[in-house]
């Protein structure tokens, strides 16, 4: 039982405190920065959308604006057998702007949609986003710099979130995770992207099973491959997150579904790197298997209570840490309801598997 005590703490104290120190720590020591030019590629970029009729035309908007030469650019918006007025509106706007084709996808979900849309790309580099995002006018510019590093495959940009309409807290998460994925960046190669401003050479492209997400996939798919996978700070966008907390919870849950299939069926170590094995493991596994962590480590604490103040200490402040999520109090609600969503998708995943396809966040819109 003091096993699984001091095994599940030293799992969650290192993923969530000794891992972030210590990359941080490395990448300071041992950075490895990217060889960046002002060469411009030809850019196909692609906006996956199933019934956006709200958003796609301001998406469009926003990405034809982009201060990128216009005869490098094209945009293709890969309907997924949307049943409102996106293809319409898309199709209009084509009309308009020779640089923008709609290609009609049969319903099988972002990545899918994504896949087919690459094969009708013409430019160098094929670039991505969500159709409820907005990039800023140098967003492309600053991610295809990098690419005149050859080591480097894919780029991602800094995705921020705008202030949710409700209770989320996600922003103060998202500052962190940003900051730690771009520590691994500077060390080697990210562990994962954001799905909505990122960037890879279409020579580099590769099908992925469409229950699994670019963000998460390419990254490891690319280093797997002896290539790098970075972070881009100067490209950014913003996005709108879930309009309250359990609107959060269930978002994450249906990600973390996703994140169980690549962890389990993708393979990512095999032929990894050992810093990048390291980097995999302590991000992404442990991260993932957070929440059964808490569940044995609150376990082991009953369990010990008797042996020690120090077994009665740490389940006291595990109880505290529950009490103040059940009162509301901010973090510690958005902290509880997270690490809870690894161990229902985990249990999601078991019983039913991922489908490739799900519904939108609510008040992402």
């Amino acid at each position: 039982m003091k096993g699984l005590f001091w095994g599940s703490l030293g799992a969650l104290a290192w993923t969530h405190v000794g891992y972030p120190a210590a990359v941080a720590a490395l990448a300071r020591i041992r950075p490895r920065p990217v060889r960046k030019g002002d060469a411009l590629p030809s850019v196909t970029l692609i906006v996956a959308a199933h019934d956006e009729e709200t958003v796609i035309e301001r998406r469009v908007e926003n990405l034809v604006a982009l201060d990128y030469p216009p005869e490098l650019l094209d945009v293709i918006v890969a309907s997924d057998a949307s049943t409102d007025r996106t293809d319409e509106l898309v199709e209009a706007f084509a009309a308009r702007d020779p640089r923008v084709w709609l290609v009609r996808c049969p319903r099988g979900g972002k990545v899918a949609a994504q896949n087919l849309a690459v094969r009708q790309a013409t430019g160098e580099i094929v670039a991505f986003s969500d159709a409820n995002s907005t990039w800023e006018p140098d967003a492309l510019r600053q991610l295809v710099r990098n690419f005149a590093d050859p080591d480097v495959a894919y780029v991602y940009g800094r995705l921020r979130l705008l202030q949710p309409d409700g209770t989320n807290r996600e922003g103060a998460y998202w500052g962190f995770e940003t900051w730690l994925r771009a520590q691994e960046s500077e060390l080697h190669s990210t562990t994962g992207g954001f799905g909505s401003i990122y960037a890879v050479r279409r020579s580099d492209y590769v099908d992925v099973d469409p229950r699994f997400g670019h963000d998460l996939a390419f990254p490891y798919l690319m280093v797997q491959s002896g290539r790098r996978a970075v972070f881009e700070p100067d490209a950014a966008g913003d996005e709108k997150p879930a309009r309250d907390i359990e609107d959060e919870y269930r978002r994450k849950v249906r990600m973390f579904e996703h994140c169980w299939a690549i962890v389990l069926e993708g393979k990512m170590l095999r032929g990894q790197p050992p810093l990048y094995a390291l980097e995999l493991v302590s991000h992404r596994h442990l991260r993932y298997a957070s929440g059964a962590l808490h569940l044995v480590l609150l376990g082991s604490s009953i369990a010990l209570a008797r042996e020690g103040p120090l077994y009665r200490t740490a389940l006291v402040g595990q109880v505290g840490l529950l009490g103040a999520a059940a009162a509301g109090v901010g973090l510690a609600r958005y902290y509880a309801l997270v690490t809870w969503a690894t161990a229902e998708a985990l249990a999601n995943y078991m019983r039913t598997g991922v489908p490739a396809v799900w519904d939108k966040a609510e008040g992402t819109r």
